[in-house]
C-alpha cells in the first residue's frame, strides 16, 4: 500500500470509530439515561426547573437568572472562539491557495514527517474539514444561547392555569440549550483529530481512538442508577415489612 493511500483507509476508519461511539451513546441515553452524565444532568435540570417555578415565594428567581446567565456566557465564549478560529483557518486556506500557485506542496513544502497525502488538494481538504468543525461548533453554541435566552425569561413567568405544562416547556428549553452546548463542545473535541490529520492519517486515527476512550470515562456514570436501585430495594423492603406487620395485627 502506498503512503498516499493510507488517507483512504485510516481516516474513514477513524470517523467510523467516532460515529459508532456516539451512536452507542445516543442509544444509551435514550434507553438508560441514568447511566450517562448527559442523562443525569437532564434529570437534575428537570428537578431544578420544577423547584424554581413551583416555589410560591419566588426567592430562587434571581438565582435561576444568574445560573442561566452563566450558561449563556459559557456558550458565548465557545461561539466567539469558534468563529475566531474559523476566520484564522480561512486565512490559512487562502494563503495555501496563493502559495500553491508557486509551490505544489502548499504550506508544507516537502513534509518529510507526514505519512500520507501532502499535496495542495489534500491540504485544502484538511483545512476545510477543520473549518467545518469550528463552523458547526459556532452554530451549535449560537443555538444554545438562543434557548438559554428564552428560558431566562420563561423561568420567572407565573403560570397558574397549567403549571405542569409550563414547567415541562421551560425544562425542554433549558435541556435543549444544554444539549446544543454539549454538541458544540463535541465539535471542538472532534477538531483535535482533524487537526492532527495535517500530520498524517496515522496520528488522526490514533487520536480518534484515544478520544473515544477518554469520552467513555467522561460520559458514563453508573453511580446514579445504582443509588436508584438501592432506593427501590429499600422501599420494597420497607413495604414488605409494613405488610407483614399489618398481617400480624390482623391475626392478633
Amino acid at each position: 500500500m502506498k503512503k498516499e493511500e493510507l488517507d483512504y483507509v485510516l481516516v474513514p476508519l477513524g470517523l467510523v470509530v467516532m460515529a459508532g461511539y456516539h451512536a452507542w451513546l445516543l442509544l444509551r441515553i435514550r434507553r438508560r439515561p441514568a447511566t450517562t452524565v448527559i442523562g443525569v444532568n437532564a434529570i437534575n435540570r428537570r428537578i431544578w426547573v420544577r423547584h424554581v417555578m413551583e416555589d410560591p415565594s419566588g426567592k430562587h428567581a434571581v438565582l435561576a437568572v444568574q445560573t442561566i446567565r452563566n450558561n449563556i456566557m459559557a456558550s458565548t465564549l465557545l461561539a466567539s472562539t469558534a468563529i475566531t478560529l474559523s476566520s484564522l483557518i480561512a486565512v490559512l486556506m487562502s494563503a495555501g491557495g496563493t502559495a500553491s500557485n508557486t509551490n505544489n506542496n502548499g504550506l508544507l513544502p516537502g513534509a518529510p514527517f507526514v505519512v500520507g497525502a501532502t499535496g495542495a488538494p489534500a491540504l485544502s481538504a484538511k483545512f476545510f474539514a477543520i473549518l467545518v468543525c469550528f463552523l458547526v461548533a459556532f452554530l451549535l453554541n449560537v443555538q444554545s444561547i438562543r434557548y438559554y435566552s428564552h428560558a431566562s425569561v420563561l423561568v420567572n413567568v407565573p403560570h397558574r392555569r397549567r403549571p405542569r405544562r409550563a414547567v415541562g416547556y421551560v425544562t425542554g428549553m433549558v435541556n435543549r440549550g444544554c444539549y446544543f452546548w454539549s454538541l458544540g463542545a463535541r465539535a471542538f473535541y472532534f477538531s483535535c483529530p482533524v487537526f492532527l490529520w495535517l500530520f498524517g492519517p496515522i496520528p488522526m486515527f490514533v487520536a480518534c481512538v484515544a478520544m473515544v476512550c477518554a469520552l467513555y470515562f467522561l460520559d458514563v456514570c453508573k453511580d446514579w442508577e445504582e443509588e436508584e436501585e438501592d432506593e427501590e430495594e429499600d422501599q420494597c423492603a420497607s413495604d414488605e415489612r409494613s405488610g407483614q406487620g399489618k398481617d400480624a395485627e390482623q391475626r392478633v
